[in-house]
């Protein structure tokens, strides 16, 4: 059996501003080659993980290697997104381009290229950033990080602020980085993006609290229980937890419960159905990642 190292192992990690930890006792590894998603809501942490990894922030306790190295050494072997602290508004986006240029030395001239792939008007590039959307702002922060020619990619909510369409563009993008051998560490609080990764990596304030395949994390998910109109479900969902929508309310069928029994009240409409990755995302973070 042949055990791989993997690119990014992070141990016992902790970080403390002062106000009580932001991370405690964090273990991760990251496969050699793979994407691997930080899933969990905002204010968790996964920014503070993801700059641990990249050396801009030293923890307070355990260790982090980045290819076998600490992450200042191992420097040049990355790129790092840090979502809205990368661009400088008063420069223009070509300004930004040369001046991110000449910070790393693996640096590319495919930014233009990239930009294309992700439908941003190349004109736009002599505006001052000030003047972009956020959606214009993230794909040139996107272009400059993978223009890169290095074996690591971080990238902070990289599809926060994204349509959907701009969205499937940039997977198709890092799924080819993948098959090129490329190593991937997103994080994300958008549940559509666990169809891009290998692994995921469940974060909610108490850490990593679970570590898997989407597929396996969504084939442990409880079916679900959706409710339209004033029906009453919750004697039927675990914890009496429901989540709110648009049209429907839901939760997750409790266990040893008769999904053929749950019904509601004349006038309303129940069903159970599978979870989709939005639910599982709801399950892992909300109801089985709570304290």
């Amino acid at each position: 059996m042949t055990v791989t190292t993997p690119a990014v192992s992070v141990r016992g990690l902790r970080k403390d501003f002062g106000n009580g930890d932001v991370l405690a006792g964090v273990d991760l590894d990251v496969p050699d080659g793979e994407i691997t998603l930080l899933m969990g809501p905002n204010g968790v942490g996964k920014t503070i993980l993801l700059s641990c990894i990249a050396g801009g922030l030293h923890p307070d306790d355990g260790e982090v290697t980045v290819f076998g190295a600490s992450p200042g050494a191992a420097a040049e072997s990355l790129s790092f997104m840090l979502q809205d602290a990368m661009l400088v508004d008063e420069l223009t986006g070509r300004e930004n381009v040369a001046f991110f240029r000449d910070l790393h030395p693996h640096s590319t001239d495919e930014v233009e290229a990239i930009l294309e792939t992700l439908d941003f008007e190349t004109e736009a590039l002599e505006m001052e950033v000030g003047d972009y959307s956020g959606g214009m702002k993230r794909k040139l922060e996107l272009a400059i990080s993978l223009s890169v020619d290095v074996s690591l990619y971080l990238l902070d909510e990289p599809t926060a602020a994204l349509d959907m369409t701009t969205v499937e563009q940039l997977h198709s993008l890092l799924a080819d980085r993948r098959e090129a051998g490329e190593t991937i560490l997103v994080s994300s609080h958008l549940p559509a993006d666990a169809e891009l990764a290998d692994t995921i990596a469940v974060v909610t304030d108490d850490g990593v609290t679970a570590v898997d395949s989407p597929e396996a994390l969504l084939a442990a998910v409880p079916p679900v229980v959706l409710a339209e109109g004033p029906a009453d479900i919750a004697d039927a969902v675990r914890d009496g937890r429901l989540f709110e929508g648009e049209i429907h309310r839901r939760g997750f069928l409790r266990e040893g419960v008769d999904p053929e029994r749950v019904t509601g009240d004349e006038g309303t409409a129940v069903q159970v159905r599978e979870p989709t990755y939005t639910d599982m995302f709801n399950y892992y973070v909300h109801l089985r990642g709570t304290r």
